[in-house]
């Protein structure tokens, strides 16, 4: 399609937003990349290959108490009344045994002595003279933490595609791994266009660009490594040269130039060097934005307007990096929340509205429940739609704790309502 018949058609027939997402991750593959990391290197990052236990966890029986470790036959019929009288024999530290009617001296942790089956805990029993009262009979095994209660040699620890968090790291060091094979971060050349731009100090007609060093930062966040490219101008030949030096990235993302205005070249650009597999979704703000394919690169190119820019990034460009690193899609966290304000919105159109949220109590200047909830079943979190809400108001997005989404099936949510509201920019 040449640019004039892009102008005339318009944005008629949009696509809606699922549809377009599933096109997309048509296109992206998993790179495939992997390295190894230290443990210390690794958080964040997505598991490549299966992790078993080389060794079990705790590797030999353990005291889960302080007391003395016995012989549980020793103790049968022990109680207040009639303690069992054991011989003191030293300490677990010392590496001192355990043999009939003996008892040793153990801290949480210790290894369980030669001999014992059960620790009996230390409030249960009294030091007397050379020998130790025991007022509580304990069965085998109690109060023993067994070879690998925590984790068995051998056990399967994570699969591939497992996104590594802090607790994770602890546990594989305490396992004995030290590396880690993941997945190399996905690359991505984010590509701000547009004649008008510029870094600082702008001249009337003239704006600082602002949306390649937001999707660069959210690339980073999302697990990829960025490459924020310089501003390149509304330039049929410049766009082109642009996305072919970027072929070499997992990935390619531009800003501006998506609609089809006399200075959007963008998709027929994309359109000349590979595929547009959609122009124009069904969501707002944002509708304007494009997807694409050159030489099995996919291209993203998202609205200029900032708000409509971070909208397609989330609904785009954050799936399209997890699967490009392997990892599974997910959304981003939710929280309920109570709708103070009527929201508008056009069916057959997923509309984000951005919101403020603060506590239900606080929202209506009411005490609230004294335990600290919202009263009955209702939320603890009251919701606000921003009063600017223009797709071009940076501040609406910045200034906002999360947005809420209407369906495409709804002509607006009224106050009072339960909403979902996402906590878009905590999302990973």
């Amino acid at each position: 399609m040449t640019h004039e018949e892009r102008r005339r058609a318009g944005f008629k027939d949009r696509t809606r937003l699922d549809a377009a997402r599933d096109r997309l991750l048509d296109a992206v593959s998993p790179h495939g990349r992997t390295e190894r990391l230290s443990l210390a290197r690794a958080d964040g990052r997505t598991i490549a290959t299966a992790v078993d236990a080389p060794r079990p966890v705790p590797g030999y029986d353990r005291a889960a108490m302080d007391g003395y470790a016995v012989r549980a036959a020793d103790t049968f019929g022990a109680s207040d009344r009639s303690p069992a009288t054991l011989r003191e024999a030293g300490h677990a530290e010392a590496g001192d045994g355990v043999g009939p009617n003996e008892a040793v001296r153990v801290h949480t942790g210790s290894e369980l002595p030669a001999g014992a089956d059960s620790v009996v805990m230390i409030e249960h029993a009294d030091p007397v003279g050379g020998d130790v009262e025991v007022f509580d009979a304990v069965t085998e095994g109690e109060n023993v933490g067994p070879v690998g209660e925590d984790v068995g040699e051998g056990q399967r620890l994570y699969d591939p595609g497992h996104d590594l968090r802090p607790s994770d790291l602890g546990l594989l060091k305490s396992v004995g791994v030290d590396e880690v094979e993941v997945y190399e971060r996905p690359t991505v050349g984010v590509v701000p266009t547009g004649e008008e731009l510029v870094q600082y100090d702008p001249d009337p007609g003239e704006v600082i660009e602002t949306n390649g060093l937001t999707v660069s930062s959210l690339v980073g966040r999302w697990g990829g490594d960025p490459t924020y490219r310089e501003v390149v101008t509304d330039d049929r030949a410049a766009l082109r040269t642009a996305i072919q030096r970027d072929l070499t990235k997992d990935l390619i993302v531009t800003t501006g130039g998506s609609s089809v205005g006399e200075r959007d070249l963008l998709p027929e650009v994309v359109d000349d060097l590979g595929e547009v597999l959609v122009h124009g979704v069904a969501l707002k703000p944002g509708h304007p934005v494009a997807l694409g394919v050159v030489e099995e690169t996919p291209v993203l190119m998202l609205p200029g307007y900032p708000v409509a820019c971070i909208v397609n990034a989330v609904q785009f460009l954050r799936p399209a990096l997890r699967a490009a690193a392997g990892r599974d899609f997910d959304p981003p966290p939710t929280r309920p929340a109570t709708l103070t304000r009527k929201i508008s919105s056009d069916v057959g159109e997923r509309t984000f509205v951005r919101v403020r949220t603060e506590s239900s109590d606080e929202a209506s200047g009411d005490a609230g429940d004294p335990d600290g909830g919202a009263g009955g079943d209702a939320p603890d979190l009251a919701a606000t739609p921003t009063r600017a809400s223009g797709s071009g108001v940076l501040s609406s997005v910045s200034l906002a704790d999360g947005w809420v989404v209407v369906p495409e099936s709804r002509e607006g949510i009224d106050a009072g309502e339960v909403v979902d509201v996402e906590f878009w920019e905590w999302s990973q």
